[in-house]
């Protein structure tokens, strides 16, 4: 099945709101559960930059998961931006820092960064490589990646089905938007060739029939 792009940026407020109120609890947690046993370094304390941050759920749980850490979240949705704003308690707001801009071309407050980190971006992008030269243009050796995405499915019937499967509960507004997600994620060798065209050496798991897990450090 061949890739059908969506829109690049969630603009529309009553779809920004469906997406903030949403329960990610359970793939939100699971990736930042992957990403601390990536990491294993539960005391690290420099700056990590957060690619795609939407409207901050995962932000907020980096931060929680590493008290000693700073964080820059990018999105280029001033929408996403404000609900994740409007989170933001004071105890955060000296570590946790919302930056609106697009990828490739936002500019950062830091040359450099520790961690380099982003869910569920890649698939909304229509020039994937927007993403990897970001990471390129923001890495250092050294600097520690890890991506979550999700996989496109065979076809249109094994789209339609992981909808039911695991959106069912969810309004349809978010059952569309999920549908539409899977049919503009990439395939592994996809994204493999994408790494490659990148020069990035980094590793690519598939860690469940619609997500792959994407980690490696520069050197």
């Amino acid at each position: 099945m061949k890739r059908i792009l969506e829109p690049e940026l969630m603009l529309d407020e009553r779809q920004v709101r469906a997406y903030a109120e949403a329960d990610f609890e359970i793939p939100h947690q699971d990736f930042i559960n992957r990403l601390s046993t990536w990491v294993n370094e539960p005391g690290f304390s420099g700056t990590a930059l957060d690619l795609g941050c939407g409207p901050g759920d995962i932000s907020f749980r980096f931060a929680k998961a590493f008290p000693l850490s700073k964080l820059h979240a990018v999105d280029g949705s001033q929408p996403m931006l404000n609900i994740a704003q409007a989170a933001l308690i004071p105890d955060l707001a000296t570590r946790l820092h919302f930056i609106q801009g697009l990828l490739p071309t936002v500019i950062l407050p830091q040359s450099d960064y520790e961690i380099i980190f982003s869910n569920s971006v890649l698939h909304h992008l229509p020039d994937p490589q927007a993403l990897w030269q970001t990471i390129k243009n923001y890495a250092i050796p050294g600097t520690r990646i890890i991506i979550m995405d999700l996989l496109r499915p065979a076809n249109l019937a094994v789209a339609q089905k992981m909808v039911q499967d695991y959106t069912a509960n969810e309004p349809d507004i978010l059952q569309r938007d999920f549908y539409h997600s899977l049919l503009a994620a990439f395939s592994i060798e996809e994204i493999s060739t994408q790494l490659a065209q990148a020069d990035l050496q980094l590793q690519v798991e598939q860690i469940s029939d619609r997500h792959v897990f994407i980690t490696g450090v520069i050197r």
